[in-house]
């Protein structure tokens, strides 16, 4: 027979609201109409007192949970643990290497990712890591998740707010005609089928489009392609892609807004990253002829 419940809100469930701590300790069994209910009866209470769904929880805490019975779902198939590689962890963040061809997150008909791939490995775990910010299908490179609730409210403010440096390399089409660093400013407009860049003094009357702010400079040349060092200072969808072929140089192996692929998959690459106390960096992985010369900087 069912029996009164005590759950203590453990260091990295610290932050959470009232209801999405219990939606992922009680599980879909549990509906949130149940939840409500118990709320609103003063059934359920936190540290013996009547709460509200959206109250934030502290650690250490002890939530009262009523007698219920668990609506049982036909088990599917349990999450395989696949590989991802980890470049870096501890107590608040991990820092993912991740690969050309694996989604950030799940969705349009998508279910392996580096999100679902976190879930199995970290299963039974107080807090499921969670990604920070996104990286295209096809980009490879660095990606960060959070580790409890506070680090990964801390890491979306820090994204938000332009409190992250992104750097990538890019393999382009063609000569690079710039010798130094210069600033791309664009502005970006979805057209209703495709991204398109309009010009930062030609936009459209009422449709501005999102500014976008790149910082671009040559970090090494072939006869038919330049390595390009790309400083995101605003984070818009397919920004470098766009910004980058706009000017006629798109990314090797990009088939959304290239001319021909020239390469078998995209030469994007997330390779640096500094947050206001670290930094990160990763070479790519990339077939020889356009791996990036030594001692890179």
């Amino acid at each position: 027979m069912p029996s009164v419940s005590h759950i203590e809100v453990t260091p990295a469930e610290a932050g959470h609201k009232l209801l999405q701590f219990l939606e992922r300790r009680l599980g879909k069994g549990v509906p949130r109409a149940l939840v409500m209910k118990w709320l609103r009866t003063g059934q359920l209470r936190v540290d013996g007192r009547r709460a509200k769904p959206f109250d934030r929880l502290e650690a250490g805490q002890t939530v009262r949970v009523p007698p219920y019975e668990a609506v049982v779902e036909p088990e599917g198939q349990p999450l395989r643990a696949r590989p991802l590689t980890i470049i870096h962890e501890d107590d608040e963040l991990l820092v993912i290497a991740k690969p050309a061809g694996l989604a950030s997150q799940p969705g349009s008909g998508l279910t392996d990712s580096v999100q679902t791939r976190l879930k199995a490995l970290y299963a039974g775990a107080d807090f499921m890591p969670s990604c920070a910010h996104r990286l295209d299908m096809d980009t490879s490179g660095l990606l960060v998740a959070g580790k409890t609730y506070q680090s990964v409210r801390r890491l979306g403010d820090l994204f938000a707010s332009g409190g992250v440096d992104k750097t990538y390399l890019a393999w382009v089409q063609g000569q690079w005609p710039e010798q130094g660093q210069i600033l791309l400013r664009d502005h970006i407009i979805k057209d209703g089928r495709a991204h398109v860049r309009i010009g930062a003094d030609n936009a459209p009357d009422g449709e501005q489009g999102k500014l976008a702010l790149a910082r671009v400079r040559p970090m090494a040349r072939r006869p038919d392609a330049t390595l390009l060092a790309v400083e995101l200072l605003t984070g818009r969808t397919h920004q470098i892609r766009i910004q980058l072929a706009s000017r006629g140089h798109p990314v090797l192996g990009d088939r959304k807004y290239g001319r021909r692929p020239h390469a078998t998959h995209l030469l994007l690459h997330a390779w640096k990253l500094r947050l206001p106390d670290r930094e990160f960096t990763l070479l790519p992985d990339w077939p020889q002829d356009y791996m990036p010369p030594e001692g890179l900087a």
